[in-house]
């Protein structure tokens, strides 16, 4: 049954990090600016007679297609409507707050939030775990392949393993609360499709145990609340190695960060986007100044101090 409250609902799914450096394809976490400001796309959605009417504003809204029809949110539309096999239609607007090919999951963001929108206007007919596999399906179009780390936890919030399994395909880990993430995007588009097409169709098996390792320690080490042991094994080994040459600045800010005495920093997603944890806002903010003033190079790009957003897409 549609939502029959006038007023049109809006849906805010925050930008997320995928990898997380340590967990490729099977780690993700949700962000949220410690200033209060919301780092994500809205969705607004309300009631018309028939049909899908559909609008995208926003400041990176010129980056989408121009053909309204070409966009994932006007295709969940579509889609969900002829599932329901409702006659009635929907008006949605999709404000585009993150830059595409930015590295913080912006299709994910879009389609977590347009599937989450329909999925409360019409009455909840999927469950969580049946809209989490949808979004997944809906994202993987965008690119390339359907993968987690983005969908899941921009969706659910916090920290996010990906199990994949048939009985489920995530779950929350314990996070550290005392942890601030900085992020930065320079402001330039890296696709996806191409970042991952930089990496080997191969591993030396001592990597593959290394991933193995490193992986399986940092999610120990969060259950444990282990923040030494959790920053050492804080690596990646099968996708920074290939990307980092890829994306210009990272390698020299990396350093610089770590002079500063950034615990560590890594990649958000394929980039160009980077992230870099610590556990003072003082030398957070310290990030923050210097990577304005020698990592963002175009105009749009930003970086932001966050914690992990643990509330997930929502209402707002």
């Amino acid at each position: 049954m549609a939502n029959s409250n006038q007023a049109p609902l809006r849906v805010y799914a925050p930008a997320s990090m995928g990898n997380v450096g340590v967990g490729f394809d099977l780690l993700g976490a949700a962000l949220a600016p410690v200033d209060g400001s919301l780092l994500g796309d809205i969705v607004t959605i309300s009631q018309i007679t028939s049909g899908v009417e559909f609008e995208q504003v926003g400041p990176w809204a010129h980056k989408l297609p121009d053909d309204l029809q070409q966009n994932i949110v006007y295709q969940c539309a579509v889609f969900f409507l002829d599932k329901l096999k409702r006659q009635d239609g929907v008006k949605l607007t999709l404000q585009k707050n993150l830059p595409v090919g930015s590295g913080l999951g912006s299709s994910a963001s879009s389609v977590v939030a347009a599937l989450y929108a329909l999925n409360e206007h019409f009455g909840l007919p999927y469950d969580q775990q049946a809209l989490l596999l949808l979004m997944g399906e809906f994202e993987g179009q965008i690119s390339g392949s359907v993968h987690y780390d983005n969908v899941a936890p921009c969706y659910l919030g916090g920290m996010q393993l990906m199990l994949n399994t048939t009985k489920q395909a995530c779950a929350a880990i314990p996070s550290f609360k005392n942890w601030y993430w900085v992020v930065a995007y320079p402001g330039i588009s890296l696709s996806t499709a191409k970042m991952r097409a930089l990496l080997p169709q191969q591993y030396d098996k001592a990597v593959a145990i290394d991933f193995g390792r490193y992986l399986s320690a940092f999610v120990h080490a969060s259950y444990q609340q282990d923040e030494k042991l959790a920053i050492e094994v804080l690596k990646d080994v099968l996708a920074e190695p290939y990307r980092a040459v890829a994306i210009p600045g990272y390698l020299a800010a990396r350093e610089a960060l770590a002079e500063q005495g950034m615990l560590t920093t890594g990649i958000s997603g394929s980039g160009p986007t980077l992230f870099s944890v610590t556990d003072s806002l003082t030398k957070a903010e310290q990030a923050k100044l210097w990577l304005e003033q020698h990592y963002v190079t175009e105009q749009g790009g930003f970086v932001h101090v966050c914690k992990l957003d643990e509330q997930g897409t929502r209402r707002v």
